[in-house]
């Protein structure tokens, strides 16, 4: 069975008022968004659609963003079930021992995954890096094949990792468009939004020193759409930054590289955020908490047809002066019973303009049972009635 049914958007996305301290930003030309910034990238994170690029395939060194790979690859084993949150790390020598900014670890000790994790996203700490690295793989070296391996697995083709702290070393680089890439992948990872927020916190080691850590991403401070970030610097990498914002039901994320002062990467951020939030819009055109209007239906089941609802929410991205033609091809599985709630029965094809954009999973609103005897002796009873 297939339905198809087209929904219109409608509506614009506003001018962003956001309320800004010591940034200053450009939203009436593309080409004006950056100053002093060798690349740069912004796109829709729910699409991954760019608007906006400059120099964005270039290789070079991106300092401490790399920890964007670092992080992820502690999630993703997280998420695998190798250890969690709580567990414990031994903090060794060579840690311990990593220059840079560190929340200063003790070999003596025993932190849990969840202090490393939170300052590395706070204080961008090398020698946490160092530690889960260790964690994860069983060395540095083993750890760094794997963000190599995971950076092609995103489709990564300008980017080679040789440490997982981005402290000077030949031959690594990567570049703004495959940074935002990485980055989007790791904002999947909600538990990451429950430390890219915090702006001041002190670090409890195990034997009751503190280190205070302070977030390195102003953005969290200064510019009220931004929930996450993180930022870079070296002599030779310059200024960088990869960063989120969110407004409405539109996230971007986006990316500089090189910049030749602190300021110049944050305004150069804003003012791509800005560009983004005033000349785009982001519709929501599934919900993954509505039903559909239409049921499907079931063979050999108690009932005849179920509730179907999409698994998760689809947006889709068009300019704030334009209103595109939304088309819902729905497909089913042809299903048999029994049928279990949130069980995948069919998908739903979502085109902008004619061109497919989108395919949702449908899932079952509902459980059905299978039909025994008796519910067919009563169906073939009720038919036989006069």
């Amino acid at each position: 069975m297939k339905k198809i049914f087209t929904v219109l958007l409608s509506g614009c996305i506003a001018a962003s008022g956001a309320a800004l301290s010591g940034f200053t930003y450009e939203t009436n030309h593309a080409s004006a968004l950056t100053k002093g910034c060798k690349s740069a990238y912004l796109m829709d994170y729910n699409s991954g659609e760019c608007l906006y690029k400059e120099n964005e395939t270039a290789r070079m060194p991106i300092a401490s963003v790399c920890k964007v790979m670092t992080l992820t690859l502690v999630f993703d084993a997280v998420s695998a079930g190798k250890f969690t949150l709580d567990d414990k790390v031994s903090v060794s020598e060579r840690a311990m021992s990593m220059g840079g900014s560190q929340i200063f670890l003790d070999s003596k000790c025993e932190y849990s995954v969840n202090q490393l994790i939170k300052s590395i996203v706070v204080c961008s700490a090398n020698d946490s890096c160092v530690a889960l690295s260790e964690k994860v793989a069983g060395g540095e070296d083993e750890f760094v094949a794997l963000m190599n391996g995971k950076a092609k697995e995103l489709g990564c083709n300008d980017t080679l990792f040789a440490n997982c702290t981005g402290l000077p070393r030949e031959t690594q680089y990567s570049c703004a468009k495959d940074v935002a890439l990485m980055f989007s992948n790791l904002i999947k990872n909600e538990e990451y939004f429950n430390y890219s927020k915090i702006w001041l916190e002190d670090f409890v080691h195990p034997d009751n020193r503190t280190t205070s850590m302070t977030n390195t991403n102003k953005l969290i401070r200064r510019y009220s759409f931004c929930d996450g970030g993180k930022t870079g610097f070296t002599n030779e990498a310059g200024f960088c930054l990869a960063s989120t914002a969110k407004k409405n039901n539109l996230r971007l994320v986006s990316v500089v590289l090189g910049a030749g002062s602190s300021d110049d990467r944050f305004n150069s951020t804003v003012n791509m955020f800005e560009y983004g939030f005033a000349n785009y819009r982001n519709k929501i055109v599934l919900d993954k908490d509505v039903t559909l209007n239409d049921e499907f239906a079931v063979r050999g089941g108690k009932k005849d047809s179920f509730q179907v609802k999409p698994e998760r929410n689809c947006y889709v991205l068009s300019a704030a002066e334009k209103t595109p033609e939304i088309t819902h091809k729905v497909v089913d599985f042809n299903v048999k019973a029994p049928v279990a709630a949130n069980q995948v029965v069919g998908e739903i094809e979502v085109y902008k303009d004619g061109v497919l954009v989108d395919t949702v999973n449908v899932v079952a609103a509902e459980n059905v049972e299978k039909a025994g005897f008796g519910d067919y002796f009563r169906q073939n009873a009720s038919q036989w009635a006069i």
